[in-house]
């Protein structure tokens, strides 16, 4: 069963906030938004060859693209849904959708993904379209990828394919591109091929570097050659993403140190968890209605209504079947999550299965052992949601603040929700401590938080909050009208 497949399923892009032309001062959100869109793909501009088979590697260049799914499990609305996400992958990519399909089948054909009649399909809508990409909504097998490309005779890539180029467009920091880049070499490693004398070319003598005699032996086949330097390029990528996390390990430890809790944005991509963090805490990062606009994470401070500080950290958006070699680079900016007291789960309460969102979300908690961590699920977008929908997700997930990060409905109800949720320093309480007790004042600086201090004739007056046990100790000083 083949069903067709509109594509037409783009939103228009967010708005800057309108604001005097004389008093309009440009954030770096905006800025960086600026340089991404000058940067855009144009549709039309190919250098790709008309035979696929014609290149050994070939860059991944989207432009006129035929979407393909198969569709094992749940209902026919799940695998469309499935692959209108699938689309704005593809347009959030540069490239223009023109048709989608999705095959019926109880499970993806071994050979082909679709099988061999399908494929012949394929093909017919590939010529009719004038289509130069087929983007398959699964990971493929190598000889998957090979026998569908020999059939539809253009150039056939898999999902995770597209999300590792997206996240190549839209990494800036030299972590990022470095993380990215170590996903996109582990994807390619097993997928090399070559095509005729290319896979038996062989790489030894004077083939060596013009060594001749002495220098000659059995070699190495091209394709093992590029295996040992994307190996090698890989351990070399490793080392600098494991010296470039010290940092990021140094500032969590001094976070730490002085007890500031920490609470991290985590959802679905394009849930808005930037523009939540921008109206949280006005940090001015980049937002754009796009599928992974924003990898970099980016950590602000912010205070509760009670005037208690802690940090809140954008991360990397998640979604339905996140490529494996992306968790395992990302794995140093995931800490971010990891290292969390708190996760505040956005949801993007307009989308049309948003339970599926927080089920994708929540099994890339599981793998990177942060699902015991406590959550508050924020319902976003609730401007441009259903009443009833929104409904729906209150009774399934009953600790849940709904909010509209664009026009700032429900904020303040957050803010209390985060503020009751904090870790940690349960117990605020006054205490005049003497000053042969410095150690305890110690104590207060490094493990609680000094709402006030000042230095009197008996001691050290103190307003703080502290954990329970500290308290404890601290309650045999404790002052019942403090006199500051």
């Amino acid at each position: 069963m083949t069903q067709p497949f509109s594509a037409d399923q783009t939103q228009n892009p967010d708005e800057f906030e309108n604001r005097d032309e004389a008093e309009f001062e440009p954030m770096t959100g905006e800025l960086d938004l600026e340089d991404r869109r000058a940067l855009r793909r144009v549709a039309g501009l190919s250098t790709e060859l008309t035979d696929v088979t014609e290149v050994e590697y070939r860059a991944l260049r989207l432009e006129r693209v035929v979407l393909v799914g198969v569709w094992t499990e749940g209902t026919a609305e799940t695998a469309e849904n499935s692959l209108r996400e699938l689309a704005l992958l593809a347009e959030t990519a540069g490239s223009e959708v023109l048709e989608g399909l999705v095959q019926r089948r109880t499970r993806p054909d071994p050979a082909t993904y679709i099988g061999s009649g399908k494929a012949a399909e394929l093909r017919d809508t590939v010529i009719s379209t004038g289509a130069d990409t087929v983007i398959c909504d699964g990971e493929l097998a190598p000889s998957q990828l090979r026998h569908l490309e020999e059939t539809v005779q253009v150039k056939v890539i898999d999902r995770t394919a597209l999300i590792l180029d997206i996240f190549a467009q839209h990494a800036k920091s030299r972590e990022g591109k470095a993380q990215v880049e170590l996903a996109q070499l582990n994807y390619l490693l097993p997928r090399l091929r070559g095509w005729g004398g290319n896979l038996s070319r062989q790489v030894g003598g004077r083939a060596a570097g013009g060594i001749g005699i002495g220098g000659r032996g059995p070699g190495e086949t091209k394709i093992e050659l590029d295996r040992r330097r994307i190996r090698t390029r890989m351990a070399k990528l490793r080392r600098q993403i494991e010296g470039m996390s010290k940092a990021r390990d140094t500032k969590r430890g001094e976070r730490r140190r002085h007890a500031v809790p920490a609470v991290a944005i985590a959802g679905y991509t394009n849930a808005g968890k930037s523009s939540l963090l921008n109206r949280l805490t006005g940090a001015g990062v980049l937002v754009e209605n796009a599928l992974f606009a924003t990898l970099d994470p980016t950590v602000r401070r912010a205070e509760t209504a009670g005037g208690r500080a802690y940090t809140l950290a954008d991360t990397v958006g998640f979604v339905r079947h996140l490529p494996h070699q992306l968790i395992e680079a990302f794995r140093s900016t995931l800490e971010e999550v990891t290292d969390a007291g708190l996760i505040l789960h956005v949801v993007d309460g307009s989308d049309a299965d948003p339970e599926a969102q927080i089920d994708a979300v929540r099994e890339v908690l599981r793998e990177i052992d942060a699902d015991e961590i406590p959550e508050i699920i924020v319902i976003n977008k609730a401007d441009a949601a259903d009443d009833l929908a929104i409904a729906r997700l209150q009774r399934r997930e009953p600790h849940s603040v709904v909010v509209s990060a664009r026009t700032g409905f429900g904020m303040e109800e957050l803010r209390a929700a985060i503020e009751a949720d904090l870790p940690g320093l349960e117990s605020e309480l006054h205490a005049l401590v003497p000053y042969e007790r410095g150690d305890l004042v110690a104590q207060v600086h490094e493990r609680g938080e000094i709402l006030k201090q000042e230095h009197l004739a008996e001691g050290t007056m103190l307003h703080v909050r502290v954990p329970a046990d500290l308290a404890g100790e601290l309650s045999r000083y404790e002052a019942v009208t403090p006199s500051v």
